[in-house]
């Protein structure tokens, strides 16, 4: 699907103070201003580059692009909204690795005519994305442009602090699956939003996902957690230190990152869906508030397979040894076998083997009017 039209968002009135106007030194000025600096940091922003602290020696690195159109849209997110969903992504990755965030980079593309302000509150919003999920990372530097199309790339460090990686290829037979966060909250807003889009634009669609979340708390909690999602960095660490052998991220969706994840370790996975129950209930509910019309059964099913294939949550998919206790934020939804000879599928979903599905960006269809996965906030 296009981008929608976000005129209003991007192009203020002419009393509005514009990046334009205002000029790549003042805006970092500006930036740097309403950031945190990284506590690891031992030479932070406003030389050619920044040194950072390397705990034992070595760093945990990842970076991730959000571009408006496939990633984000301005008509349905505000800056604080795009700071937290930038946050979460990065910081997730890194505590994947059952690292600790230390440090990140912000490197943005802006159009002239947006507005100072609009770039302070997104600064803003990084301050306290980072403050509830990551107290101890801060900004370390990051770079400005100018462009037709917002684009903001994050790169994100960790430490191991002596510890070990956790890879993705690590599971073994009789391990336990576990995941932190929730499921499928993220997919089941975006589906609730691409509905919305379909007949909304401009002034109506800020109106419309207004009203929309007026239909209920459930409503709103998966759309305000696919708009702006948080998690705990510090899970990652946790989940090292109990004992994980195999960890990822669960940005693509449930089924297709434990798909990865099994194909990386060569092994089959086993997942429960009766054991994701309180999941599947707050997707069944937002769908029954807002989408009336959908039938029991069909709603039902929905729900499912949205907690199974929806994308973008940021939960931590584990294997644990059996013997291992799980930390606080983990729950087990399944169990790790021998892959078996010849089997199409390295994952069943209540004893059904499934195809890997979730997001793909390249495979994403951007014309599609409704979707149950993917990203394209």
């Amino acid at each position: 699907m296009p981008a929608l039209s976000d005129e209003a968002s991007r192009r203020p009135a002419a009393a509005v103070f514009t990046v334009g106007e205002c000029g790549e030194a003042e805006l970092l000025r500006r930036i740097l201003a309403r950031v945190p600096a990284a506590r690891a940091g031992v030479l932070g922003a406003g030389d050619d580059a920044a040194v950072l602290a390397a705990g034992d020696g070595r760093v945990v690195i990842t970076t991730d692009l959000m571009i408006e159109g496939p990633d984000f849209r301005l008509a349905w997110s505000s800056a604080r909204d795009l700071a937290r969903k930038a946050c979460a992504s990065n910081l997730a990755d890194v505590a994947a690795m059952g690292a600790a965030p230390t440090a990140i980079t912000v490197a943005l593309a802006l159009p002239g005519e947006t507005a100072v302000s609009w770039v302070e509150e997104l600064a803003e919003g990084f301050a306290e994305a980072l403050r509830e999920m990551a107290p101890d990372c801060g900004v370390i530097g990051g770079d400005l442009s100018t462009s037709g199309q917002l684009v903001i790339a994050i790169t994100a460090f960790g430490d191991l602090g002596g510890g070990e990686p956790v890879p993705r290829s690590g599971a073994a037979a009789g391990d336990v699956l576990a995941l932190s966060g929730p499921a499928g909250r993220s997919g089941a807003g975006l589906s609730l939003l691409y509905a919305l889009a379909r007949d909304a634009r401009g002034e109506a669609l800020a109106e419309g996902i207004a009203a929309l979340r007026s239909r209920g708390d459930a409503v709103a909690a998966v759309v305000d957690w696919h708009l702006a999602p948080t998690i705990d960095a510090s899970l990652g660490l946790a989940a090292r230190e109990a004992g994980a052998t195999a960890m990822m991220d669960v940005s693509d969706g449930l089924l297709l990152d434990a798909t990865r994840l099994a194909r990386a370790s060569g092994v089959r996975l086993e997942i429960d869906t009766s054991v994701l129950g309180s999941d599947i209930e707050a997707v069944d509910a937002a769908l029954r508030a807002a989408m009336p019309e959908l039938d029991e059964t069909q709603r039902r099913a929905r729900a499912v397979e949205l907690v199974v294939v929806g994308g973008e949550d940021h939960g931590l998919l584990a294997a644990f040894p059996a013997w291992a206790t799980l930390p606080d934020g983990f729950r087990a939804i399944g169990r790790v076998h021998p892959a078996a000879d010849g089997a199409a599928s390295a994952v069943r979903v209540d004893g059904e083997p499934r195809d890997a599905r979730g997001w793909d960006p390249y495979a994403w269809d951007f014309s599609a009017s409704d979707s149950s996965t993917g990203s394209a906030s």
